[in-house]
């Protein structure tokens, strides 16, 4: 079966945040969604969906339920229970419904950077103790981003009650070694730490060398205290449709987790639990079709940051975004705003993530959109 990956849509037809955020002549590889349609099967089920013409409150069904166990069975070999989920109304929601279940306000929670923004947000926003460590950056141009457990244990103070954990990483695209997760399992266990690993992007794997271990599976003396998230969003382009899973496998954990989202969030969206349903039980062509897209893609990106001197790109293992450095470039100050003003080109801020001097450039966008943006960088970067 054949997909279209090469068309390009007008996402202005419909408000965007992606596509209106910016003036019209900036081309946009920021937020982390990308500019391809949806499975057809997803499409054609929402279709169907939207036929019934009633759209009251839902709960996630026991045909839900019962893909996403196979999915993680089938993909990962992680056998988890249809009552370990609670399906929520995305990932971030579920990162401060976190914070709020496993600490009391005032308490610690930690995150490495750089990170996803709204893990740097969790702690204002609910009145806890933001706490931060840095990940090991790469010894060579080119190398990995590391897990530094000298300077994890460093970080955790008595107060601190839950760490947030990003598996594989954003904005790095890091799969994590098994040494780095059972490193990471042991100083949890040790501290009496609630680990919060979101592995959203764990079904875009680029490098079929570093395959995805769920940190549930690879470490299963973490189930008392692991909160582990989940969400077709990313792999099927759906964000907007507002479904996300936390899988909790320890009954005294799930409850706490369901008693702080009580009147706080609303219901899943009706037509989010149909699109995941769909993605996850008709949607692996699909997924397998885009990832050859996307490793093109980066191949694309990797030949033209060749040109570009003093930018450091470490190859994502994962996702379909790409963390460059432009510290020893001439953009080093501010490059996410010069770059966005004189390549009218609009990438993420590292210094958002907690990393100045670095930006985030998503290239899930078809190729023609990615080779325009590329060429109007590469007059401003070479």
């Amino acid at each position: 079966m054949s997909f279209d990956f090469a068309t390009s849509i007008d996402r202005r037809q419909y408000p965007t945040k992606k596509w209106q955020q910016y003036a019209e002549d900036v081309l946009p590889l920021w937020v982390a969604d990308m500019d391809f349609r949806s499975p057809p099967a997803v499409i054609e089920a929402l279709y169907r969906r939207v036929d019934h013409g009633v759209f009251g409150y839902a709960d996630a069904t026991p045909a839900l339920r019962d893909t996403l166990c196979r999915w993680s069975e089938r993909h990962y070999g992680w056998s988890i229970d249809p009552a370990w989920q609670c399906w929520v109304p995305g990932v971030v929601p579920a990162l401060h419904l976190a914070a709020l279940a496993f600490s009391e306000p005032g308490e610690g929670v930690l995150t490495a950077t750089p990170i996803y923004p709204p893990f740097l947000s969790v702690a204002r926003h609910t009145g806890r103790e933001a706490q931060t460590f840095e990940l090991a950056p790469p010894t060579t141009p080119g190398g990995d981003w590391r897990l530094d457990l000298e300077a994890l244990e460093a970080a955790i103070r008595p107060s601190t009650r839950v760490l947030l954990w990003c598996h594989p990483h954003n904005p790095t695209g890091r799969v994590w070694d098994v040494d780095e997760l059972r490193g990471l399992a042991e100083l949890a266990q040790r501290h009496g730490l609630i680990v919060v690993s979101d592995e959203l992007h764990c079904d875009l794997i680029l490098d079929p060398e570093r395959p995805h271990q769920p940190l549930g599976l690879l470490c299963p003396e973490l189930a008392e205290r692991l909160i582990t998230l989940w969400a077709p969003s990313k792999t099927f382009n759906i964000a907007g449709l507002s479904a996300a899973c936390a899988v909790i496998a320890d009954a005294d954990l799930r409850q706490r987790f369901q008693r702080a989202a009580t009147g706080l969030l609303p219901g899943v969206n009706v037509l989010g639990l149909h699109a995941a349903e769909a993605a996850y039980a008709e949607g692996e062509a699909w997924r397998l079709a885009l990832l050859e897209v996307l490793r093109d893609n980066l191949a694309r990106l990797e030949r033209h940051v060749a040109g570009w001197p003093g930018v450091i790109l470490s190859p994502p293992q994962s996702t379909y975004l790409a963390w460059l450095d432009l510290r020893g470039s001439a953009f080093a100050e501010s490059p996410q705003q010069r770059l966005l003003e004189e390549a009218r080109v609009a990438l993420s801020d590292g210094a958002d993530f907690g990393w100045p001097g670095f930006v985030r450039l998503n290239f899930g966008t078809p190729s023609e959109t990615l080779e325009a943006a590329l060429g109007r960088l590469d007059r401003v970067l070479s």
